[in-house]
């Protein structure tokens, strides 16, 4: 689930910013694709007619997003990590925890915001390709971390005494 598209030639940076990541058609099968847009981990879902781009990796735990399952929790669409099941909405990239209100005699259990935890980006459709822009990364967001190619190989560097 959530191919990896290999280009054949490096990802060409559109005179706006945006940089492709793969055909609409791509997403018949798996409705999600992950990618990297300028040294940055991504992932792409099309659900319901929309596409929504996110960190590949959870603000949490560095969890795969792209193997996460889609539910619509509180009337936003989120995707479930796999590793700790915490609740990224797609649209905003905020965190959902479900919790009670304790000043609520009846302890009824809602949905609740942590703020924005995962980083979104901009994705625009053209001629049938998908593009991506990245957001403003001055400003710091949580799947940061986690979010970097860079990471990934220093990740598979074993470092020998």
């Amino acid at each position: 689930m959530g191919q990896w598209l290999g280009l054949s030639s490096a990802p060409v940076e559109e005179d706006d910013g945006s940089v492709f990541v793969a055909k609409e058609e791509d997403f018949k099968d798996s409705q999600r694709i992950r990618g990297t847009v300028k040294d940055r981990e991504v992932v792409i879902f099309h659900h319901e007619g929309q596409y929504h781009a996110l960190d590949l990796r959870c603000y949490h735990a560095g969890g795969p997003l792209h193997l996460g399952d889609i539910e619509d929790i509180a009337g936003q669409t989120c995707v479930i990590c796999p590793w700790h099941n915490y609740t990224i909405a797609l649209a905003t990239g905020e965190g959902l925890y479900q919790g009670t209100d304790p000043l609520d005699p009846l302890r009824t259990k809602k949905w609740f915001s942590k703020g924005v935890k995962q980083r979104i980006h901009k994705v625009n459709v053209k001629n049938g390709g998908v593009y991506v822009t990245l957001s403003d990364t001055s400003i710091r967001c949580d799947s940061d971390d986690y979010a970097c190619e860079k990471l990934k190989e220093s990740e598979n560097t074993v470092i020998k005494p």
